[in-house]
C-alpha cells in the first residue's frame, strides 16, 4: 500500500499524507475506494466537460470572499442534511478533494455543456496559490462503453472484447431490441465495466449496437442503490455506503465513466517505470495494483529475469504410452550402495518396458558391467519375444555413452534418447521406478530386521513382486500378465521375506542320525528355477530348493540389534590387526659415577651449627650409581636453625 501511495500524482500528496497519518491503517481496498471518490469529486468540482479551460482564482486575502453569493434559498444536501451544497457535491459522500479550500468559481464563467461523444474530455484548471504563480491541474475523464438502462431486463453487449469469459449454450433467451426486432443471444458471460463492478450473466448479442447495464438486475445482484441527478449517476453499496461506480449524462444517456479506475489516480507513466517504483512485483500483482495495465501480457524487465528466473515447469506426461512391447525402454543405474551385498554388489541397473511397465533388474559390482548386461538383455528380448528394441531412454551417465555401447546401438539401429543435464524428470519413468524399488526394499528390510548386506536379495524380491502387482498407469492391469498372458502369475506361493525356513538336505552320504533339514533365511525367488532362494548363515551359502518349510511368523532376526550391526550401518574399511609380537625386555641404562669435589665451607659459630648425632649415619649409595629406570628423585631438606639463638628477650 505504501508503494501505491508513493506512485500518486503530486496533486494527491495531501491525500497520501492524510492516509499515512491516520490512527488506524486502512486496507488497500479502502485506499482505492477513497482515491476513486476523490477522482470523481475532482470531476464534479471542475466540471471538466468542455474543451476550454475554466479559470479558477484564489485571493491572497484571508478576510475577503471572492465572487458573489446569491441571496435566494440556500441549497440543501439530502445526504448529510446540511445547507450550502447539494448531494452531488457532498464531501461526506464523495470525499474532500485536495487543495480546494477557499476556491470560488467566477460567477461569469460559462455554464458547462454535456459532452458530444464518448471520447475523452480534458479540462485544465488554473489554480493560483497565495503569493505564487498560477499552476495548471489537468484531469481527464472517460465515458465508458456501458450505458445504464432502466428498461433493460438483462445485461446486453454486442462487443465480444468486453467479456472476460463467455460460454455458448443451446438454451439462450430471445432478445427484443429497442427498435422492436428480435434476435437470439449468442452466448452468456462475465464482464467488468469497472474493477469493483462485476456483471454476471451478460448476454452476448452481436446485433445490439449498445452495451446495456440493467438497473433492476444490478441492484439485485450487487445489493446497491443508484442515485440519478441531471448530470451524474452514482452507484453505492447499501451495506457499506461505498461508491462502487459513477456515471455521467451524455445526449440523454447515462454512461458509466472509467475515470473511477485507480490507474487515473496513481500515475500515467509507462508501465515499466511504475513496475520499478513498486519494487518489481509479479505481473499478476502489478495488474491488480494498476488495473489499467490488465491487458499486458508480459513486462520486459531484465532485472526480474536476472533476479527471479526459475526453471520451466515440467508438463505432466500425457497418455502417450508405447503401442507395442519394447518400442521404448527406460533405463537407469542406481548406486553405489555404502554397504556391499553378500556377493559384493554395489549397483543395480533397471530396464523398464514402456508398454507393459515390466521391469528387469540386474545387480552390478561396478558400472563397467553395464554394457555386457545390456548385450545379454538385448539378446534375451530378441530371442524370447522376437522383437528388437527401438528406442532406449537414459540419463547422461558416462556408461551409456562409452564407445562400445554407442557402437552397439548404432549397429542395431537403436535410437538412444538422453535427458538434458540436471534434468532427471525427462527420464522420470526410470527414476520413479527406482524410487519404488528402493522404498519397497527398505520397508521389507525394516520389517524383517534383516541386515543391510542383504539389500541385493531384497531389491530382486521387490522387483519380482512389483511386476506382479496392478499398476495405475496401466489402468490396474498387471505388467507380467501383459507380457506373459499364458503364464500363471506365481509359480510358487509368495512367502514373507526374512522369515525362518528349513531346507531339506539332499546331499548323499549323510549320517543316519544327523539333521535332515538346515535352518536358513528366506531371501527371495529364483528367476530361472522353480524354487525358493535361501541363505545359510552357518555355511554362508545360497540354496535354491522347492522342499522348504517356512515359519512366516518367526523372523530369522528377532531383534533389531542383531540385524543392524554398527559395522554395516556405518561401513568402515576393515584393517587386519598386526601380528602379535613378544614384549621386549626392559632395558636398563647405567650412568658412570661422577666424582664430585667437596665444596669449601665457611666457618660458622659453634652455637649456630646443628649438633651431630652420636651414631654415624649409614652410607647411602650415590643416586648417580642407580639405574635410570629405577632411580627416583630425592627431596633435599635442610635442618632449620634454632630460632632461639637469634632472639633476645632483654
Amino acid at each position: 500500500m505504501v508503494l501505491t501511495l508513493i506512485g500518486l500524482r503530486p496533486d494527491l500528496e495531501p491525500v497520501r499524507d492524510q492516509i499515512l497519518g491516520s490512527s488506524s491503517v486502512p486496507s488497500l481496498d479502502d485506499v482505492f475506494a477513497r482515491l476513486l471518490r476523490i477522482s470523481s469529486t475532482q470531476t464534479l468540482l471542475f466540471d471538466s466537460t468542455s474543451d476550454s479551460s475554466v479559470l479558477v482564482s484564489q485571493t491572497s486575502s484571508r478576510g475577503g470572499r471572492s465572487g458573489t453569493r446569491g441571496r435566494g434559498q440556500r441549497p440543501h444536501c439530502t445526504y448529510c442534511n446540511k445547507l450550502g451544497h447539494t448531494r452531488d457535491r457532498c464531501y461526506q459522500l464523495h470525499g474532500r478533494p485536495p487543495r480546494t479550500a477557499h476556491v470560488a468559481q467566477s460567477s461569469d464563467s460559462p455554464l458547462p455543456q454535456p459532452p458530444s461523444s464518448s471520447a475523452s474530455q480534458a479540462s485544465v484548471a488554473s489554480v493560483a496559490q497565495p503569493g505564487n504563480a498560477s499552476a495548471c491541474l489537468t484531469h481527464t475523464s472517460f465515458l465508458g462503453p456501458w450505458i445504464l438502462d432502466s428498461g433493460a431486463s438483462d445485461h446486453l453487449s454486442g462487443n465480444k472484447d468486453l467479456f472476460s469469459s463467455i460460454t455458448t449454450t443451446s438454451a439462450l433467451p430471445n432478445v427484443t431490441l429497442a427498435n422492436g426486432s428480435q434476435t437470439v443471444a449468442k452466448g452468456i458471460g462475465l464482464a467488468f465495466p469497472l474493477p469493483s463492478l462485476p456483471l454476471t450473466s451478460v448476454l452476448y448479442t452481436p446485433e445490439c449496437p449498445f452495451n446495456l447495464i440493467s438497473i433492476s438486475k444490478i441492484t439485485r445482484t450487487l445489493n446497491c442503490s443508484i442515485t440519478f441527478s441531471d448530470k451524474f449517476v452514482t452507484l453505492q453499496d447499501r451495506s457499506t455506503g461505498k461508491t462502487i461506480g459513477i456515471g455521467r449524462e451524455s445526449q440523454g444517456l447515462y454512461h458509466l465513466t472509467s475515470d473511477s479506475s485507480p490507474a487515473v489516480c496513481i500515475s500515467t507513466d509507462a508501465p515499466l517505470l511504475i513496475h520499478n517504483r513498486l519494487g518489481h512485483p509479479s505481473l499478476s500483482k502489478f495488474q491488480k495494483m494498476v488495473p489499467r495495465f490488465s491487458t499486458l501480457s508480459s513486462l520486459p524487465c531484465e532485472s526480474c529475469q536476472l533476479g527471479k528466473h526459475t526453471r520451466v515447469s515440467f508438463p505432466k506426461r500425457l497418455n502417450n504410452r508405447a503401442k507395442s512391447p519394447f518400442e521404448l525402454v527406460h533405463t537407469d543405474v542406481w548406486g553405489p550402495c555404502r554397504t556391499a551385498s553378500t556377493l559384493g554388489f554395489q549397483y543395480f541397473v533397471t530396464f523398464i518396458d514402456d508398454y507393459s511397465r515390466c521391469t528387469w533388474l540386474f545387480l552390478m559390482k561396478n558400472r563397467a558391467e553395464l554394457f555386457s548386461i545390456f548385450q545379454k538383455f538385448y539378446a534375451e528380448i530378441q530371442t524370447q519375444f522376437n522383437i528388437s528394441i527401438r528406442v532406449l531412454r537414459s540419463d547422461n551417465a558416462r556408461e551409456y555413452f562409452s564407445a562400445p555401447f554407442t557402437s552397439f546401438m548404432s549397429h542395431h539401429g537403436i535410437l538412444h534418447q538422453s535427458s538434458c543435464a540436471h534434468t532427471p524428470q525427462q527420464n522420470g519413468v526410470a527414476e520413479r521406478k527406482n524410487r519404488h524399488l528402493v522404498e519397497t526394499a527398505r520397508t521389507i528390510l525394516l520389517h524383517s530386521n534383516v541386515p543391510f548386506r542383504f539389500w541385493g536379495d531384497t531389491v530382486l524380491t521387490a522387483c519380482y513382486l512389483i511386476n506382479r502387482m496392478p499398476s495405475s498407469v496401466l489402468h490396474d492391469q498387471i505388467p507380467h500378465s501383459l507380457l506373459f498372458p499364458d503364464q500363471p502369475l506365481y509359480f510358487l506361493p509368495p512367502r514373507v521375506f526374512g522369515c525362518t525356513c528349513f531346507v531339506h538336505i539332499l546331499t548323499p552320504g549323510q549320517d543316519k542320525l544327523s539333521a535332515k533339514a538346515m535352518k536358513c533365511l528366506f531371501v527371495g525367488y529364483s528367476r530361472l528355477q522353480k524354487g525358493y532362494r535361501c541363505y545359510s548363515l552357518e555355511t554362508h551359502r545360497y540354496f535354491i530348493s522347492a522342499d522348504v518349510t517356512f515359519f512366516e511368523d518367526s523372523p530369522f532376526f528377532a531383534t533389531t540389534s542383531e540385524s543392524l550391526p554398527v559395522s554395516e550401518v556405518l561401513p568402515i574399511p576393515i584393517v587386519s590387526p598386526p601380528d602379535a609380537m613378544p614384549p621386549r625386555p626392559l632395558q636398563v641404562y647405567h650412568r658412570c659415577p661422577l666424582v664430585v669435589a667437596p665444596l669449601p665451607f665457611a666457618e660458622a659459630p659453634a652455637d649456630s651449627l646443628p649438633i651431630p648425632s652420636a651414631s654415624p649415619a649409614p652410607a647411602l649409595p650415590s643416586p648417580n650409581d642407580l639405574p635410570i629406570a629405577v632411580r627416583k628423585g630425592i627431596r633435599s631438606t635442610r635442618n632449620p636453625h634454632p630460632i632461639y639463638n637469634f632472639l633476645s628477650y632483654h
